[in-house]
């Protein structure tokens, strides 16, 4: 994924191309393999946590590290293709959030359930985000990625929701979505699930969480 996301950057004429990867506590060799992996011409940047702290705060590390105008947010699981990338560049500005969403989801029945259950009570909650709003595969500009605070899968709906109130454009691109061919997805374990409703509930409390991003310039 490393070399592909950093092959992706350098066909599409991307100024200064930079892979962040964030190890997230992972107990196997992903930090030293990601390390080992260079391609000429992109600036690459493994940074591990020393016990796992949860996607959201993985994801904010990865933002905090960025030094592009812009952060392209990807997964590391290789459901997505990073050539794709090319999809969502032909509607990105620098006051837009290009959102993938996944075409034929290629998750187990009970998980695309468990999620749409869950993303009807926020759009309830919170009004509309975006078509899969946890969808790992966006491209926004630096700025909407500052000022996040959830350690957990809620950060993709408080990115959204932030920029959506700060006044920022919504755009919604089909991505295709690959069956998972390593590792174990965690999303539906019982922590993963018990942090994200402690989260969409300190969101419902505080809305205060979803303000403070500056309008576009």
């Amino acid at each position: 994924m490393v070399r592909r996301s950093a092959q992706a950057l350098l066909d599409l004429g991307i100024p200064d191309p930079q892979v962040i990867v964030v190890d997230d506590g992972s107990t196997d060799a992903t930090a030293r393999l990601a390390s080992e992996t260079g391609v000429t011409g992109v600036t690459l940047d493994v940074l591990s946590h020393p016990a796992n702290r949860g996607y959201g705060a993985a994801l904010r590390s990865g933002f905090d590290a960025a030094t592009g105008d812009a952060i392209w947010l990807l997964d590391g699981d290789g459901q997505f293709d990073p050539a794709d990338l090319a999809a969502l560049l032909r509607h990105y500005a620098d006051d837009c959030v290009v959102a993938g969403f996944r075409i034929r989801r290629n998750d187990p029945a009970i998980r695309r359930l468990n999620q749409a259950a869950f993303f009807t009570l926020v759009r309830l909650l919170f009004g509309p985000t975006v078509r899969d709003v946890n969808c790992g595969f966006k491209l926004f500009p630096r700025a909407v990625a500052t000022g996040l605070g959830m350690d957990g899968a809620l950060i993709s709906t408080q990115l959204v929701l932030r920029a959506r109130r700060a006044g920022y454009r919504m755009v919604d691109v089909g991505v295709p979505h690959y069956p998972r061919r390593t590792g174990h997805a965690t999303g539906a374990t019982p922590r993963v699930v018990a942090r994200a409703f402690f989260e969409l509930g300190r969101m419902a409390r505080d809305r205060s969480l979803l303000n403070g991003l500056p309008p576009p310039s």
